[in-house]
């Protein structure tokens, strides 16, 4: 098991607002690199996307607890088990967003992925940023 942390970012908008957002999986597509991403198809509980040169993923909503924590949970055609956590979180100044990643891979497949997988999060999280400020 291999777990990938994306980092934290501030948001100036409300929890509640974040969580609208990123519940819906169709507003995905959004915070992925457009250049990288192919074959997007999205519903409000379920997403699939290609990356490029890489797999095809399916994401499929698992749990929701409004409006702190969205889990997604890898389904078919995805080749690896996974599931990504978004947490949602009110702070002072507005809210605290990061995802953390649970990956059923060998060693040898963590060493090939947790990059690739790591700089994918970080720019969700930096696209949640310029979108919520």
């Amino acid at each position: 098991m291999a777990v990938i942390e994306s980092k934290k970012v501030e948001l100036t908008s409300s929890p509640q607002e974040v969580f609208d957002f990123v519940q819906d999986l169709t507003n995905l597509k959004e915070l992925l690199p457009q250049d990288k991403i192919s074959d997007w198809s999205g519903e409000v509980d379920r997403c699939s996307f290609k990356v490029a040169g890489a797999y095809t993923i399916g994401l499929k909503k698992s749990s929701v607890e409004a409006p702190n924590r969205i889990v997604l949970e890898s389904e078919a055609p995805s080749p690896v088990k996974f599931d990504l956590n978004i947490a949602i979180a009110e702070t002072e100044n507005g809210t605290r967003a990061g995802m953390v990643s649970n990956l059923d891979v060998n060693p040898f497949m963590k060493m090939m992925v947790e990059k690739p997988l790591r700089n994918l999060f970080d720019y969700i999280a930096d696209r949640l940023q310029e979108k919520f400020n």
